[in-house]
């Protein structure tokens, strides 16, 4: 039997940070298999414009966009509210939204760690509590995009990989508490999209000759895995998916 070419009609999907980059991507990843799709954005508003009209385009009133500051817990739950709202029920949350950034030992403040922790943990935590009335009602799916800093350190960036490390272990806390009626999973992305600055074409260079693939990824690899887990993986929760090309096994470059 042939798998249906829109698994997805007739659900619901909130997309955090979804106006660039990774997010986008699954986005329109998601959209193309017959969601309903809730941009969120902060501050990216033409994008998210954008990406919402390109997407009505293929399919009319398939795409709205929504802004919400994440740093404050109450507009975590007005955002969900708003999506429930508008489309008529909630079945996936994609925890994308995240802040990245070098906060070496020594210069840490406490802003920064605010800032790191609370896009990167703290939004994920309060968006899962305020969507999981709506999610139980249709066995819905919690996906959050953690990094394989979460699980391997990165030099320089001990807050953000603390809170990359903090929502690989809630992923599976909620999991535990959240079954029967909402499974949730991550995915922890290794060399598929560099940031937009800070990566120098050297460093680049040695971060993909210790993946076992020897090449960087891309964001579809990463929108391809998150479509798995809301697709084909019923009996699937409380689970990690490294998409790193083999970064976490890779060791030395040979």
């Amino acid at each position: 039997m042939n798998a249906s070419p829109a698994p997805l009609a007739g659900k619901a999907v909130l997309v955090t940070g979804a106006a660039r980059r990774v997010g986008a991507v699954i986005a329109a990843t998601f959209h193309a298999a017959g969601a309903r799709v809730a941009i969120h954005y902060r501050s990216s508003r033409s994008e998210a414009d954008a990406l919402v009209a390109r997407l009505n385009g293929l399919r009319a009133d398939s795409t709205r966009s929504f802004r919400a500051e994440l740093a404050d817990a109450t507009a975590c739950g007005t955002l969900v509210e708003e999506v429930t709202r508008a489309f008529g029920r909630l079945d996936v949350l994609v925890n994308n939204a995240s802040t990245f950034y070098p906060t070496p030992i020594g210069t840490i403040t406490p802003d920064q760690f605010d800032d790191l922790v609370g896009a990167n943990l703290r939004a994920p935590l309060f968006l899962s509590q305020a969507a999981t009335p709506a999610l139980a009602r249709h066995e819905g799916l919690i996906l959050n995009i953690g990094d394989i800093h979460g699980l391997r350190p990165l030099g320089g960036h001990a807050v953000y990989c603390a809170a990359k490390a903090g929502l690989l272990m809630l992923t599976r806390s909620l999991a535990r508490e959240l079954g029967p009626a909402i499974r949730v999973n991550a995915i922890a992305p290794g060399p598929v999209m560099w940031p937009e600055s800070g990566v120098d074409e050297a460093l680049r260079e040695r971060i993909v000759a210790r993946t076992a693939l020897k090449r960087a990824g891309t964001a579809d690899d990463v929108a391809k895995a998150a479509l798995y887990f809301a697709t084909a993986a019923p009996f699937v929760t409380g689970q990690v998916l490294a998409v790193d090309g083999g970064r976490l096994v890779g060791g030395e470059p040979r």
